[in-house]
């Protein structure tokens, strides 16, 4: 008897210590990082059958169990990488929303300085002071959209670092990962109990990896983990690792993409199959913003060059020179061609393809304008067909020739041209603006001789000294390729009989409420109010003329006062020269810059708000593990006191089992 309550008694008192020792490893990991409550597992030893029946021989700690509910982990780490995702977002697009919308910074105040320069141009074309002023204000908007674009390169290189930087943290956690499943292994080979705290170190590591990556993970029999991000990739398999590394993009060599490591190098994986953490989120801002803000400031650059050029082409220099003339200046702005980039797989020996911008149009108000988009392109050539696909919406124009493809792109605003055969399975990214904020600039002939400003007509119209009657000619204006007077041979158009003869060529377009007609031959008949069109020179006829009335068309001989073209080219600050239409633009440079400023303040908001709900449920899900999982202070200060007492009734029975055996021993 004496026997069975000693060992009963020495088997609680291990228990107690074993609790009281379980219990104060809890007190002390409280507050550390991914630690999971412990507690101790008693399981009753084998009874001894006698006579009475079984009697109890006490108990044991079979185990010390780690209190762990995988699927609240679970939740606790799908919010947390959604957290990590939007949190590096939402810290790259506050950088570029504070970048744009800076009043001094930003491209609307240089815009507004340079057309206030070719404002004073208009109200005092002879100076050379307020001409000098125009170009200025160009050099400074110049400066400003190559600081804007040189900044946003700064981002994409800032992109490149991080991808750089979170590779190589996933890698490291990979490794750890694996080295603690190798840990883990032997550690249950040596008793096959479970190593709680390892697996804790272990579901740290990977709710850290979580932070950079989506992962999932999935358990094998000897107590490690796989660990797979995207859809299946590995990254740990047991005790052995597959490792990330950072590659130029095949299709830009400028970006740097994820691949996989294999023995014949590494393998670029698609941006698509990294999916959160801090390294989706840096990939998704790059490609869903900053990309945008570079082709929105470069079509910004662009259509300003292309559509200032052409209505600049159409003056008259202060030395009286017109398009045409030898030394006229007709690009105000020079501009670089758009960007195309040979994908790195082509097979070796393919075609060069290039690309050039279109001219800007015109709509039939005169003003200029450009079709150009925001969106890159891609160029495949299958052996057969060429097939150029918008990557912003997949809309694609193919055929067998390059030519005709051309013609059904013309509202992209660009044409491709192709140097050498190109072969099957070529591919090239076409990035129209991207680059065109860097590469503008102001023609260096106008910046060195501000007399190459065009801001004259090259033309004026005035009616005849005899006429009788009351018809009156407007000032005249010219469309692009037009054909002006020579020097001292003006078109003199006569009216007689409710028609006009006289002009040097045919077909003559006449516009009368928006219709339309056109005359091959003479006469052409006469409509008060109507426009009239031949050689690129358009001007309207208003009021009743009379028989023999004559209307000159001259080219001008004297516009070192005239201002009739810088005014134009003043209209063009609120005119509709963007986003075109297969007619007309539809907004002017002002708005453009600040639909981009706002659609970037709006997707920075977006992040916000998706980040703080997002925020809220990581917070709810770390509540519901920790009220399963975590430590609590009170709880483990009750377990101490009931250890207490289960360890001091344990000592008071080994002592009556004492006094019980001197007892017996005492018997004579």
């Amino acid at each position: 008897m004496g026997s069975g309550i000693f060992s009963i008694g020495v088997s609680a008192l291990a228990n107690a210590q074993l609790g009281l020792a379980t219990t104060a490893h809890n007190i002390t990991n409280a507050n550390t990082e991914g630690y999971n409550r412990q507690r101790a597992i008693q399981t009753t030893n084998i009874p001894t059958l006698t006579g009475a029946g079984y009697i109890g021989t006490g108990a044991y700690v079979s185990t010390i169990e780690r209190i762990y509910n995988s699927f609240l982990a679970r939740q606790v780490n799908t919010a947390q990488t959604a957290v990590s995702t939007l949190e590096v977002y939402e810290a790259s697009i506050g950088q570029l929303n504070n970048l744009l919308a800076d009043e001094s910074a930003g491209l609307e105040s240089a815009l507004e300085g340079f057309f206030e320069g070719i404002n004073q141009v208009t109200a005092d074309p002879a100076s050379l002071v307020t001409r000098q002023t125009m170009v200025s204000g160009a050099n400074n908007l110049v400066a400003r959209f190559q600081s804007l674009s040189g900044q946003l390169e700064e981002q994409y290189q800032y992109v490149n670092n991080q991808i750089q930087s979170f590779v190589g943290s996933i890698n490291s956690y990979a490794q750890q990962i694996a080295r603690i499943n190798q840990q883990i292994i032997n550690a249950r080979a040596a008793n096959n109990q479970p190593p709680n705290d390892l697996y804790d170190q272990r579901d740290q590591l990977l709710a850290e990896l979580n932070e950079m990556v989506g992962v999932q993970t999935t358990s094998n029999t000897n107590g490690s983990v796989n660990v797979f991000f995207g859809n299946g990739q590995q990254l740990v398999v047991g005790t052995s690792t597959t490792a990330l590394a950072v590659v130029p993009a095949s299709g830009d060599p400028t970006r740097l993409a994820v691949g996989i490591s294999t023995l014949g190098g590494a393998r670029e994986l698609p941006e698509s199959l990294i999916s959160g953490g801090a390294l989706s989120g840096v990939l998704q801002y790059r490609s869903e913003s900053l990309d945008a803000a570079a082709s929105s400031l470069g079509r910004i650059a662009a259509s300003m060059a292309l559509t200032f050029n052409a209505q600049h082409a159409l003056g008259q220099d202060l030395q009286g020179r017109i398009d045409g003339d030898a030394d006229f200046t007709a690009d105000f702005f020079q501009l670089g061609t758009p960007h195309v980039v040979a994908n790195a797989n082509n097979p070796s020996g393919t075609a060069t393809i290039s690309a050039s911008f279109l001219p800007a149009s015109q709509s039939a108000d005169g003003t200029f304008y450009t079709k150009l988009t925001t969106s890159d392109y891609r160029l495949d050539y299958d052996g057969t067909d060429y097939t150029l696909t918008r990557l912003s919406d997949n809309a694609s124009w193919s055929d067998t020739s390059l030519a005709v493809l051309n013609a059904a792109i013309e509202d992209q605003g660009f044409s491709l041209a192709e140097s050498g055969t190109s072969l099957a399975g070529s591919s090239y990214l076409i990035e129209p603006t991207r680059y065109a904020a860097q590469t503008i600039a102001v023609n260096p002939d106008i910046a060195a001789d501000v007399r190459q400003i065009a801001a004259a007509a090259p033309i004026f119209a005035q009616t005849g000294t005899d006429n009788t009657g009351t018809a009156v000619i407007s000032a005249g204006s010219v469309a692009p390729g037009y054909t002006a007077p020579a020097s001292g041979t003006p078109v003199t158009l006569s009216y007689s009989g409710g028609a006009l003869t006289g002009f040097p060529s045919y077909p003559v377009t006449v516009t009368v409420n928006g219709t339309e007609t056109t005359y091959p031959a003479t006469p052409v008949t006469y409509t008060n109010g109507a426009t009239y069109a031949f050689d690129g020179i358009r001007f309207t006829l208003n009021g009743t003329p009379g028989d023999g009335d004559t209307f000159i068309i001259a080219r001008n001989s004297n516009g070192v006062s005239d201002n009739r073209n810088a005014l134009l080219l003043a209209q063009m600050q609120t005119g509709r020269t963007m986003a075109g239409t297969a007619t007309t633009g539809t907004a002017s440079f002002s708005t453009v810059y600040a639909q981009m400023v706002g659609d970037m303040g709006n997707k920075g908001a977006e992040v916000q708000t998706v980040l703080a709900a997002q925020e809220t449920l990581l917070a709810q899900a770390r509540s519901a593990r920790d009220s399963v999982s975590g430590v609590n202070l009170d709880e483990e200060a009750v377990n101490l006191i009931q250890y207490q007492q289960s360890y001091q009734a344990a000592a008071r029975m080994l002592q009556i089992a004492s006094e019980l055996f001197d007892s017996i021993l005492q018997i004579r």
